[in-house]
């Protein structure tokens, strides 16, 4: 029944407002519905209250049911996680995603990634027993990188996730599937009692291709898991039920986002992914079907409904979160980072895979790091060795970006690897070319280093992980209070997002209705949150 033009009188002090400032408060009322009406003053919007159809009412234009925003997305997410609202904090390594975000993001009942990657045994021990003790029972998920070139650290980030219980991890910048990520999918595999197939650890991968997509769709390969069998990694009854569940619980799309990315357009790549997965959906028919999420590009809440828009069953933030304040990156980093406009962004060689060729994105204003990582690799594919190179690039090199001879460098990495990873030396041995490459990626390390550590003497050599995301976040707080970085709590930026994209999901219903909500009403913006007892914000005041 078309409702539009039905007269309605409100009653109390709840009569339509005129003003931009009254229409955008009633819009900002999520909780309440929300009613657009004619009055002899022009459009006014009104929230909540007790409204009754008489004769001589004021005209209805449209309505507005309550949407708070943990409507937006998949229930199913919220079920599965444990969490209030389908919003992820991504990953970013070397605890740049740090112990101190994951709790506070916990706490307010979102779900954050550890970012595990890149940082020592003891280091992510440390964080895992603080979330055993300050966070128990709430929500939380520990990243896993794949790393090509260093197959041991892996395997042990893997048996240190079973070790400790964790039961969600993050999977990312996997090309493939490895024997370690399919070992912690399959040892949580049990049935209830009543014979279903429970999937104990969860695992949400992040990827940018279709192939890499339908690998973690689908069951787990036999034979890697005949060969987790025989070592002894897995159980026979684990074994069993491998094919009766999907690698992962959650794909993430990433589109343009910092660190790894292959740049790919949103709205390009999530329908691909949403395809793709109800295919694999109709072949298996998994009792739980596979949710897709989407990350990258995310700094504002129109990015974010528009995402919700698209079908996505949750939305992940990343280089938003790096200027917070629980964030591990430095104080300088994160004072560079509340400067970034939309295209201060470059790709630049990525030290874990750079004998591949990958990159990734970073940061460029303010920062030499992505000219000279790419010099780095230039000089990697045109010489055979650290020998080889002509004596003034390698003289430029010592001074300028090593700032020191490259065979203490070498000596460094020596060093490193015979704790850390002795078969990274022992492939280097007799080969000129790998131990080039182990002395490169030494810079490519410690810029990310430098970067979380603040080091100042090495401020023009940071490498900074950032996408575009973090210009548009900056352009849209600024006004607010959230445009100084010492404002920028993380669950602070995960509530405005999530408030804003609903927001603008309202907005988008009532003008699909052919209603023409004011400009200077039409804009969410953040202002401070009270947040009652229970740690929920109240609202929009």
């Amino acid at each position: 029944m078309d409702i539009r033009h039905t007269p309605l009188r409100w009653s109390g002090d709840t009569y339509p407002s005129t003003d931009p400032a009254g229409i955008y408060n009633a819009l900002a009322d999520l909780d309440q519905p929300c009613f657009i009406v004619v009055t002899p003053d022009g459009i006014g919007a009104v929230s909540g209250g007790s409204a009754t159809v008489e004769a001589d009412g004021l005209p209805l234009l449209a309505a507005a049911q309550p949407l708070p925003p943990q409507r937006l997305g998949s229930g199913a997410f919220l079920a599965a996680h444990q969490v209030a609202q389908p919003y992820m904090a991504g990953a970013m390594a070397g605890g740049i995603a740090s112990a101190d975000m994951v709790i506070a993001l916990a706490r307010e009942g979102f779900l954050a990634s550890y970012g595990a990657a890149g940082l020592l045994p003891e280091t992510i021990e440390k964080a895992l027993g603080r979330f055993a003790n300050e966070i128990a029972g709430l929500p939380y998920a520990v990243n896993l990188i794949h790393s090509p070139s260093e197959d041991r650290l892996e395997r042990e980030a893997v048996e240190l996730f079973l070790r400790h219980g964790v039961r969600c991890v993050e999977a990312s910048a996997f090309m493939d599937l490895t024997p370690h990520v399919v070992r912690y999918r399959l040892a949580g595999l049990r049935r209830d009692p009543d014979g279903r197939v429970v999937a104990e650890n969860r695992l949400i991968a992040k990827i940018s291709r279709s192939e890499t997509a339908e690998r973690f769709m689908r069951p787990a390969p036999a034979t890697l898991v005949s060969s987790l069998l025989e070592q002894g990694l897995i159980t026979h009854d684990q074994a069993a039920l491998a094919h009766h569940v999907p690698l992962a619980d959650d794909i993430t799309v990433e589109a343009d986002s910092g660190g790894h990315t292959d740049r790919r357009p949103l709205p390009a790549l999530l329908p691909t992914i949403l395809r793709l997965r109800d295919s694999v959906q109709r072949e298996h028919r998994y009792a739980v079907p596979i949710r897709v999420g989407a990350g990258g590009g995310l700094g504002t809440p129109v990015a974010v409904a528009a995402t919700f828009a698209m079908g996505a069953a949750y939305v992940v933030t990343g280089s938003v979160n790096q200027s917070c304040l629980e964030s591990g990156a430095s104080t300088v980093s994160k004072a560079m980072l509340a400067e970034a406009g939309i295209a201060d962004c470059e790709m630049a060689p990525a030290a874990d895979m750079f004998e591949m060729g990958v990159d990734l994105q970073v940061l460029k204003k303010g920062t030499l790091f992505p000219m000279r990582a790419k010099k780095l690799y230039q000089i990697y594919q045109a010489y055979d060795g650290l020998e080889s190179i002509p004596a003034p690039d390698r003289a430029k090199l010592e001074q300028q970006v090593f700032r020191r001879p490259l065979e203490d460098v070498w000596q460094e990495c020596v060093g490193y690897f015979t704790r850390r990873d002795p078969e990274q030396l022992q492939r280097a041995a007799g080969n000129p070319k790998r131990r080039m490459a182990l002395v490169f990626r030494w810079y490519l390390g410690m810029s990310s280093r430098w970067a979380v550590t603040g080091d100042k003497d090495r401020a023009m050599d940071y490498q900074i992980w950032c996408g575009p995301a973090m210009g548009s976040f900056n352009d849209w707080v600024t006004g607010s209070y959230l445009k100084n970085p010492s404002n920028r709590r993380v669950a602070d930026v995960a509530h405005h997002l999530m408030l804003g994209a609903a927001f603008h999901t309202r907005l988008t219903q009532l003008r699909s209705a052919g209603v023409q909500i004011p400009a200077t009403a039409g804009d969410y913006r953040p202002v401070p949150l009270e947040t009652p007892a229970h740690g929920s914000p109240a609202g929009m005041r």
